[in-house]
């Protein structure tokens, strides 16, 4: 993932802006990372380069 890619996502659950910590980095794309929404406080993870935006879901099955 490009660092620049930052500035477009939002958090998909309240929409707030996404901070990003990198954990790897190669050659200007982050590898491995976490972006956390800095209004609701959820993190979604960076593997592999992918950002998985997904918001989580609880099943009280």
């Amino acid at each position: 993932m490009r660092r620049d890619l930052v500035e477009i996502l939002c958090c998909p659950v309240c929409k707030g802006d996404l901070l990003l910590t990198v954990t790897e980095e190669n050659g200007g794309e982050v590898l491995e990372g976490i972006l956390r929404c800095a209004a609701c406080r959820v993190d979604y993870p960076i593997s592999e380069g992918i950002p998985n935006l997904l918001p989580q879901t609880v099943c009280e099955g």
